[in-house]
């Protein structure tokens, strides 16, 4: 079960003067149903709400629209219910802020943008104490860390990988990269 239910959106919102509207209810259904390590930045739920409105045949007026999904996402992470993500890519990503016992953090290489999530107990062990220290209830705890997967560095990262290079464990291609 997510952690975060409709419910209790509903509560953090109206306790801070908010409602809980339809738009933010399909957005959090997204959320707790994305498959365990998969994030998603406003661009990618963004198209995952239209083709969900392309199915249901929605009425013009129940569309989503994108300048929404950013607010929302946003609103969500301030209210700790969303995690917000840097990882390589310049730009946000988000998933559910589950509790402490799925607590992970992400190993991101600046070339390809594959991440790998993995869970340290000394890490949160810190946030915790930290936390309590300044008398602060802790929503959140992440650690990103940069670095160069290895097929890059094999190929010679970072002045000798060709411009079609393609890294063998995400995909990614730098003439892919260059249109994005």
């Amino acid at each position: 079960m997510a952690f975060y239910t409709e419910a209790a959106l509903k509560a953090v919102l109206k306790d801070r003067g908010l409602r809980l509207t339809p738009q933010r209810e399909r957005i959090l259904r997204i959320f707790q149903t994305l498959p365990q390590g998969k994030h998603l930045n406003a661009e990618e739920l963004y198209q995952l709400l239209r083709r969900q409105e392309e199915l249901e045949d929605a009425p013009p007026g129940r569309q989503i629209g994108l300048a929404t999904v950013y607010r929302t996402v946003k609103l969500m992470a301030l209210l700790g219910i969303l995690r917000e993500l840097e990882l390589a890519e310049g730009h946000k990503h988000y998933e559910l802020n589950q509790p402490s016992p799925q607590h992970h953090h992400h190993l991101v290489c600046v070339n390809c943008h594959k991440t790998i999530e993995f869970t340290n107990e000394v890490v949160l062990q810190i946030c915790r104490k930290q936390a309590e220290s300044a008398q602060f209830d802790m929503l959140d705890c992440q650690m990103t860390i940069h670095a160069i997967c290895p097929e890059a560095v094999d190929r010679g990262w970072p002045s000798v990988l060709p411009e079609d290079w393609e890294c063998p464990r995400s995909g990614w291609s730098r003439d892919a990269a260059e249109f994005s």
